[in-house]
């Protein structure tokens, strides 16, 4: 599975971007996948996750109310949807999937077997 992450740039605090994951090799149907981010110094961060069957979704803290995951397995394709950006959400964001990833796991970047290459998303105060 390749996994190719876009939809990163600049914003100002306050504004929204969508991400985009596009997944090619193998369907991702039966996969899980997730956002994970790292800023400069620090370790990856997990940011939002569904499972294959596009329900429940999983957020983290940080970001519960304001981001938003969604798949569309016709499309081997997740996005996040990120509203209410502010500069703490500055970091490189990676989408990642994981075959047969306990549920109880689908936070631990360890649980996902193949990772993009990550898209910078910078916001301004």
């Amino acid at each position: 599975v390749q996994l190719q992450a876009s939809g990163g740039g600049l914003v100002q605090a306050g504004g929204s971007l969508r991400l985009h994951c596009a997944a090619s090799g193998r369907a991702v149907s039966g996969y899980a996948m997730g956002w994970f981010r790292q800023a400069p110094g620090k370790e990856h961060e997990f940011v939002a996750a569904v499972r294959w069957s596009a329900s429940p979704t999983y957020y983290a803290d940080s970001v519960k109310g304001r981001f938003t995951i969604s798949r569309d397995n016709t499309k081997n394709a997740v996005y996040l949807q990120m509203n209410s950006l502010n500069p703490e959400d500055t970091a490189v964001y990676y989408c990642a999937a994981g075959l047969r990833t306990i549920l109880s796991l689908i936070r631990v970047p360890a649980s996902y077997h193949y990772w993009g290459q990550g898209t910078q998303v910078t916001v301004s105060s």
